[in-house]
């Protein structure tokens, strides 16, 4: 059997996304995934905050993981969220250019996923501040996707988002559920929030996308798997082709 080796990259101060993926995968005995981190501490506008996103620090991440020979590179990050969906498009870019190999990312994953799904209504959950969410509010809006309802938590420190307890996620998520988008988006990867998605799209009758999920789905993809051997994660991998 052909091993599958996903690459991804992590920021330093995430505790959720490894153990998450590698659950995601777990009944997929050709498929592993491969971290390597790099410095990410606190998600917040100020110019320190957003230099930890310069493309010399991830491109240095993914060269490590070139070593490894995996077959598809996915930043498991949000930054162009709030940055602009084009940062990760040329990251991508550069990825490829520098290691050989195709690269994806959890937001542009997530924006595909509402592209082929026909959404523009979404609701939102995220960690972020306020200011973090106007821009990732923004920047959906220019492409055509509308907020119907979104809850944050107007924290900073990255750490904390891990910190978060299920309980408090699964109650934001149906608050938003109440407004009725055409679907819920989970925007942060180091929340604790993808192994909820079942229980949640049931309770809600509605489908929610993890930012975890959305890169491991993608990820498959480009790396010629198929996501629907992915089960018990959520309508994504079972539904979205």
């Amino acid at each position: 059997m052909k091993r599958v080796l996903l690459g991804m990259l992590t920021p330093s101060s995430n505790t959720a996304l490894e153990p998450i993926t590698q659950a995601m995968v777990a009944g997929l005995p050709d498929v592993s995934a491969h971290f390597s981190r790099f410095k990410v501490t606190e998600i917040a506008l100020s110019p320190s905050a957003l230099a930890q996103f310069d493309d010399s620090e991830i491109l240095r991440a993914a060269e490590l993981l070139a070593h490894a020979k995996v077959n598809c590179i996915g930043w498991n990050g949000t930054s162009s969220g709030w940055l602009g969906f084009e940062r990760d498009m040329k990251l991508c870019e550069r990825i490829r250019a520098a290691t050989g190999i195709p690269a994806t990312t959890s937001m542009l994953a997530l924006n595909e996923i509402l592209e082929k799904t026909g959404v523009t209504l979404l609701g939102y959950v995220t960690p972020y501040r306020d200011d973090v969410q106007r821009k990732i509010l923004a920047n959906y809006e220019s492409l055509g996707v509308g907020c119907a309802a979104e809850r944050h938590l107007n924290l900073q420190d990255n750490f904390s988002f891990a910190e978060v307890e299920p309980q408090q996620l699964e109650e934001m998520t149906m608050d938003v559920a109440k407004a009725k988008p055409q679907a819920i988006a989970i925007i942060c990867t180091n929340l604790r929030a993808a192994p909820l998605i079942k229980k949640l799209e049931r309770a809600t009758g509605l489908p929610i996308y993890d930012t975890i999920a959305t890169v491991v789905w993608k990820s498959l993809i480009v790396a010629g798997a198929d996501p629907k051997r992915v089960t018990g994660w959520g309508s994504l991998f079972q539904k979205v082709a």
